[in-house]
């Protein structure tokens, strides 16, 4: 189920197939995976799309609706999830600059957060995860104690933006008061 959390701004989230998340202070409640339908000035921006069959009905309505290009961008390499296949079935890109959205390197391989301008909204990939009590973490999957301060630094630089909502691909969302969640997560 498509979920609108602003105007222009979608959010789902169901199991990935091949996420197995128990360990690293990590459990079963992580298994569900999100993914982020934003509707740019100009553009439609898919964020790590993970579709599931039932849900290509609903995203092909987006679509028609829209009449704008797409553009599947991804937080990180590996999650690749479905979005060549969104790339074909909608003519879209992979990649690339979109008005209204910037990319932020988490110092993690090539791990970005996307800024989503207009909606004041953080779209995060594994460097900053929902905790489950309504609040955010940092990553409990870094290399070592250096990796993760400097993906804490990263992170921290973000507090700069008006952050509102925070959309993590593992964990609950934030949809309000993003910006302190991140703040405790960071200073934690």
């Amino acid at each position: 189920m498509i979920e609108e959390i602003r105007p222009g701004l979608k959010r789902w989230a169901g199991p990935h197939p091949e996420f197995d998340p128990v360990g690293d202070d990590i459990d079963e409640s992580y298994t569900d995976v999100a993914s982020v339908l934003y509707e740019a000035e100009t553009t439609l921006v898919f964020i790590d799309p993970l579709v599931p069959e039932e849900l290509w009905p609903a995203l092909d309505e987006e679509i028609k609706r829209s009449g704008k290009p797409v553009v599947v961008l991804t937080t990180i390499y590996f999650h690749e999830r479905t979005r060549d296949e969104v790339a074909r079935r909608y003519g879209g890109r992979l990649g690339g600059e979109v008005p209204g959205v910037r990319a932020f390197f988490m110092e993690r391989a090539d791990e970005h957060a996307f800024w989503l301008e207009s909606a004041r909204t953080l779209v995060f990939g594994d460097a900053v995860l929902g905790d489950q009590k309504g609040g955010l973490r940092m990553t409990p999957w870094a290399r070592d104690a250096e990796g993760l301060e400097r993906t804490r630094q990263a992170v921290e630089q973000l507090l700069e933006l008006p952050v509102e909502v925070v959309l993590p691909a593992h964990g609950n969302p934030v949809l309000a008061d993003g910006h302190d969640a991140l703040a405790r997560a960071v200073a934690t």
